[in-house]
C-alpha cells in the first residue's frame, strides 16, 4: 500500500525573547514650555514611537515643577534625557533632534 507524503509543517519562528526586547525607562528633564524642551519631547515621543512602540515608559519633568529632583540626578543642564533601563544608564543632553545620537545613546543602533 502506497503511502502519501503528507506537507511539512511551517517552521515557526520563536517569539522574541524577553532579552532580545527589553523594556526602556526613559526619564526627560524639561525646563517648562520652552522652545528647546517642546521640540525635545516631541522628538523623543517620536522616537520611542517609532523604535520602541509597547516597550518604554517616558516620564517628563519639568525642573520648575520639581527643581527637589535636580540634585539626586545630578542634572546640569536642560533638556536631558536619562535611559534608566536598560542598563547602562546614559545621559543625552539636548533637543533630542539628532536621531542617529539618540538611537545610539539608546542602544537602538550599532556603534
Amino acid at each position: 500500500m502506497a503511502r502519501t507524503a503528507r506537507p511539512a509543517a511551517p517552521k515557526r519562528t520563536p517569539a522574541p525573547s524577553a532579552a532580545a526586547t527589553p523594556h526602556y525607562v526613559l526619564r526627560l528633564y524639561i525646563t517648562g514650555t520652552t522652545p528647546a524642551s517642546t521640540r525635545a519631547l516631541m522628538n523623543i515621543k517620536r522616537l520611542c514611537e517609532t523604535h520602541l512602540r509597547g516597550r518604554y515608559e517616558l516620564e517628563v519633568v519639568d525642573i520648575y515643577q520639581r527643581p527637589s529632583l535636580l540634585e539626586g540626578e545630578q542634572i546640569i543642564a536642560a533638556p536631558t534625557l536619562i535611559k534608566q533601563l536598560p542598563l547602562p544608564l546614559r545621559r543625552m543632553v539636548g533637543d533630542m533632534s539628532n536621531t542617529e545620537r539618540v538611537l545610539l545613546g539608546l542602544d537602538l543602533r550599532e556603534r
